[in-house]
């Protein structure tokens, strides 16, 4: 077969070449380089229009209220004890939020990080499930050569022959747990040569052959090859411990923005009474005067503490407002439903002596971050085990077993030739070695995890310090807070006598105003310190649970996997199965239940007496005095 001489091929270079000459050298238009397949150097940065992008539904949700315009009679109530503000945080939990005194923030925790990091494990092990292959080539071979060409001048020329060869094989292979590699495959080549020579054309060959290679050191082992699943389980336990652990930060934050509520609302309270009462006094002072028993001075100081206490009420109403819109963010409500929480749990009085040995000993076994300190000392056991894997020398053991079969038809009758699969067989046995001389990489590795495992265990032994310093000074705080408690307990109790005194022989007038503004500074002062000592000494026996790890299990709450179904791996129609879709905190709390009744009625709220019988002296004369002096 003459086949003639073309300059194809040089004119397709010299095409290429100018296109990417002038590709390079000129200005191409971007929508035709866009359709070329690939585009200039990017310059710029590229950015849409937020505008067009998908919206996100909106909630209906009503004005947040405020102090000048927050009207709680025109709210409905919504009785809320402790336990069922934990239930409700666990219940919006999607997105783990972290308290941080008025709001709240993503802690970047979710409830499906712990199921998002299971799949791995099916990722590792997949390494070791069979696998299917199927080969099907076509391949045309025109390969030309010098030979003799009857009828030509000259005697010889360029001829060619061709070769037509349709390839097909199917195999199965499956690495096993030892890092050995077993295969087994089938091959069928029919090969048709054009022109036909002397034998059989078109021939078909087949093969049926079993290979079997197992490395013997560097990749082969039980514990090397099952390594990344270890991993991968490390992992899901670590992703479960650290979601675990924004979980106690968020119910400490839920029990922490409880009581701070708890706290301005007692504030408000008692500022409240301090209005009272400086009103009072100053419609005395005003009184006094105009019947002549008193001074302008007077008058003046008690106007001016009347104004202080004015502002100090709007301070602690808008301070309340505050407190329950953090723990609406908290909790995961709304800034404003149309109604207002009302906390009705009584915070815990009782003293708790701790047991520092048992305090300890929960921290080192429960507290989730020591527990992931002590997972990542797991995983550098594993590393190190492949890592000292890869310092060996490589060598494998081979092995193949094959049956050959060959047919095909003779010419020019066409006859049929077949040979017996059996008569023909091969088989290898050998090993490979290979080594990279010093081994300097792999001891390299070596030393970098034996190093990476001293580090990460001192993390651990600071972590444990941390944590014993943390749990001293949790209860040196809680003994701290207990004792302000009883100590501000009995300050108000005579802070009240010194008030009823005081206002009392002011009405007589017998002491100067000065004498009642100060006992009812003391007063305020003294139900406020009673008041936060107590929340502290709640919030701080939150803060020890959750240091020693055990506050979810104080409060009754437990961990549910929920499912969802998805198709098996075959794809087929009805073999749906179950995986974990999410790790949702559940339970029903019972430690801090409601009363019913407004959480700080706890305290003693009894009233100091505002009026009292008219000071002695001429009646004063008919004047109207503004319900509000300070306008």
């Amino acid at each position: 077969m003459r086949v003639p001489a073309k300059d194809g091929p040089g004119r397709l270079l010299g095409a290429l070449a100018a296109v990417a000459l002038c590709a390079v050298g000129c200005k191409v238009p971007l929508g035709q380089v866009v359709d070329a397949g690939w585009v200039h150097e990017q310059q710029t940065i590229p950015y849409e229009d937020p505008a067009p992008l998908p919206s996100v539904p909106i909630p209906n949700l009503p004005s947040p209220p405020t102090v000048a315009a927050d009207k709680p009679s025109d709210r409905d109530s919504w009785t809320l004890s402790l336990d069922e503000a934990i239930r409700v945080t666990l219940e919006n939990t999607k997105v783990v939020r972290i308290f941080t005194g008025l709001g709240a923030v993503n802690s970047g925790r979710t409830i499906y990080d712990a199921a998002i990091a299971t799949t791995a494990i099916d990722q590792q092990q997949a390494r070791f499930d069979p696998a299917l292959t199927a080969d099907l080539t076509y391949t045309r071979n025109e390969s030309p050569v010098f030979g003799p060409i009857l009828g030509d001048r000259l005697g010889t020329g360029v001829v060619g022959s061709r070769l037509d060869v349709l390839r097909k094989s199917v195999g199965l292979s499956k690495v096993n747990t030892l890092g050995g590699r077993a295969a087994v495959n089938v091959i069928d080549d029919v090969t048709r040569q054009s022109p036909a020579g002397g034998g059989p054309n078109p021939t078909d060959r087949r093969a049926l052959e079993f290979s079997y290679t197992q490395p013997l050191l560097q990749g082969g082992g039980f514990q090397f090859n099952t390594a990344p699943i270890v991993l991968a389980r490390i992992d899901t336990e670590r992703s479960y411990f650290q979601f675990k652990n924004a979980t106690q930060d968020l119910v400490r934050g839920t029990i922490e923005a409880y009581w701070n509520l708890v706290f301005a609302r007692l504030a408000v309270w008692a500022t409240e009474i301090q209005y009272d009462q400086a009103e009072e006094s100053y419609k005395i002072a005003m009184a006094r005067r105009v019947v002549g028993l008193g001074d302008a001075g007077t008058e003046a100081q008690a106007k001016v503490t009347f104004n202080q206490f004015r502002a100090s009420l709007i301070a602690a109403r808008a301070d309340v407002l505050d407190r329950e819109a953090a723990l609406r963010n908290v909790i995961g409500l709304p800034p404003a439903d149309g109604r207002v929480l009302i906390p009705t749990s009584s915070p815990a009085n009782l003293r708790l002596k701790p047991e520092w040995d048992l305090l300890l000993r929960f921290a080192e076994q429960r507290r989730p971050d020591i527990v992931e300190l002590k997972l990542v000392l797991e995983a550098d056991a594993q590393r190190k085990l492949q890592a000292e894997n890869s310092a060996l020398p490589r060598l494998d053991a081979t092995a193949l077993y094959r049956w050959n079969g060959l047919s095909g038809r003779l010419a020019p009758f066409g006859e049929r030739v077949t040979g017996d699969p059996s008569q023909f067989t091969d088989w290898t046995v050998g090993a490979t070695f290979s080594v990279p001389l010093g081994l300097r990489e792999g001891r390299a590795r070596v030393r970098e995890q034996d190093l990476i495992i001293v580090k990460d265990r001192a993390n651990l032994e600071q972590g444990l310090h941390s944590a014993g310093h943390e749990l001293a000074l949790t209860v040196r705080q809680l003994e701290s807070a207990y004792e302000q408690y009883l100590a501000f307990r009995d300050t108000r109790a005579a802070a009240f006598v010194n008030l009823d005194l005081q206002t009392a022989r002011f009405r007589e007038g017998t002491v100067i105003f000065l004498n009642v503004l100060q006992a009812l500074n003391d007063w305020g002062n003294a139900i406020r310190s009673e008041a936060r000592a107590l929340t502290d000494y709640n919030i701080l026996l939150a803060t020890l649970e959750q240091q020693t790890g055990t506050i979810l299990e104080t409060h009754g709450l437990v961990f549910v996997e929920e499912r969802f179904r998805a198709i098996g791996p075959l794809c087929l129609p009805g073999r749906e199965r179950e995986y974990p879709q999410d790790l949702q905190p559940v339970g029903e709390p019972t430690r801090y239940p409601g009363r019913g009744v407004p959480s700080e009625s706890a305290f003693d709220l009894t009233k100091p007496e505002i009026r009292s019988k008219s000071p002695e002296g001429p009646p004063p004369p008919k004047r109207k005095i503004p319900e509000n002096p300070a306008k």
